[in-house]
This record gives structure tokens, sequence and C-alpha cells, in this order.
């Protein structure tokens, strides 16, 4: 017969360790991850509910990462994008708020009627996105005035705005009465005019589309137990 003896102080000493040391690291590793994950999740999801998001869209949301002392990570917008970003809308639907180009519009372009959206006609030219594109969009608001004084010396030299003084003229509003609807239309050098943006009273509404809430608590419950048991494995190797 043998008898073995453990010394119980370097357990216990063991014990104290891996829970004060290892599982609140692993923890914060294990937080972090599915954190990441969520945040990916959402990011391929706009590729699918989306046409073209734009790198902005994308980059929307940041990981809040956790720490020993928090014990906690979030996914959240970054500071950068504003209280009113569309994406609020898509995630809860409804009616989005005007955009800066409307606001704009809307207070320094000299129109009788009710510019609430502006969104691109078939003559509009669009970006990679799908956007009316930056180049056009300002040669057509400098041609119809619509920004204002320092808006306008912000967007053009004296030398440009004198070189594309020709350009500018082949925008325009058709004046109140006229057969043609509301927006930016442009003349062609043969005299031909096509639309490139529509003004409207109304406000785009959107329905729920991107269910940001929902796929995060999805992905959590899925991710959090694998990424914990793959971070209690870290930590332990790295206490050896």
């Amino acid at each position: 017969m043998s008898n073995i003896t453990v010394d119980q102080s370097e357990v216990l000493r063991g014990f104290r360790t891996l829970e004060q040391r290892q599982i609140p690291q692993a923890t914060v590793w294990a937080l972090n991850d599915t954190a990441a994950d969520i945040l990916k999740d959402i990011q391929d999801r706009m590729d699918v509910v989306f046409d073209r998001p734009t790198r902005f869209t994308k980059n929307a949301f940041m990981v809040w990462r956790a720490t020993k002392q928090t014990l906690e990570a979030a996914v959240q917008e970054r500071p950068s994008v504003g209280r009113r970003h569309y994406l609020k809308v898509q995630e809860a639907g409804g009616t989005r708020g005007q955009t800066g180009l409307e606001r704009m519009l809307t207070s320094a372009l000299p129109y009788a009627g009710v510019i609430n959206a502006v969104t691109p006609a078939s003559g509009a030219k669009l970006n990679q996105y799908g956007n009316w594109s930056v180049g056009q969009r300002n040669q057509a608001i400098s041609a119809i005035k619509g920004f204002g004084q320092s808006g306008f010396n912000a967007n053009a030299t004296a030398r440009s705005k004198k070189r594309n003084a020709g350009k500018r003229a082949a925008f325009f509003v058709p004046k109140p009465g006229s057969k043609l609807s509301a927006g930016i239309w442009s003349r062609d050098a043969g005299g031909g005019i096509s639309k490139i943006v529509n003004f409207t009273e109304s406000m785009p509404v959107y329905s729920k589309a991107l269910n940001f809430q929902d796929g995060a608590e999805r992905v959590f419950d899925q991710r959090i137990a694998p990424n914990m048991a793959a971070a209690l494995q870290k930590a332990l190797a790295t206490s050896r």
C-alpha cells in the first residue's frame, strides 16, 4: 500500500491563478472574438440586402473591445456616423430624414416648389455604388445656384467658375407652369434635354431590412460557447 500526499496549498494556488488570471483573460478574448463575428455578419448581410453598399455604409459599425476591467464588448455605430444615419431607418423601417444635399437645396435654391427629397433620374451619371456622381452633382447644383454662397465658393474657384460657365448653363430647373416635371434637367449641345434628378414632396419610406439586433443575438448564441472554449484553451496554454 502506498500513500499519496497532495500539497493542498499548491492546488489552491493553481485554482486561484486560474480564477484570477486565465478565466478573465479567456473571457475577454471570447467576448472580443464574438463581437468580431457579429460585425462580420452584419457587413456580410449588407451585401445581401443593399444594392452595392458603399465603404462608408459597411464601415458604419465598429467593435468596442472588452477589457478585464469591463468584461463587456460592444458592436456599435462609429462616432462619425451621426444621429440621423440612414441605417437606423433600414433597421427599424419608416421614413428617412433629409440628407445634407436635400437640406441645402431646400434652403439655398431659388425654387418656388417644395423639395423634401432628391433622387437620381434616368439621365443622372452614377458612380460604382449607384449614387449620383459627385462631378455631375457639383456642376448641376452650381449651375442652378443650389449652393449657398459659402458652399458655392468652396466648390468652385474663380477660374473654374469661368471655365465651366457654359457647362453650368446646360443644367436648369423648370419654371413654374412648365410641362416638365420637377427636378434638375440638362440640355446637350444639340438642344436635347434629359432629367438628371427628381424633386419630390414626399420622403422615401423603407421597410425593415437590416435586422441588426436579431442578427447580433443569433451570432452571439452560435459563437460565444466555441469562442470561450478556444479562449480557455489558449489561456491555459499560455499559463504553463
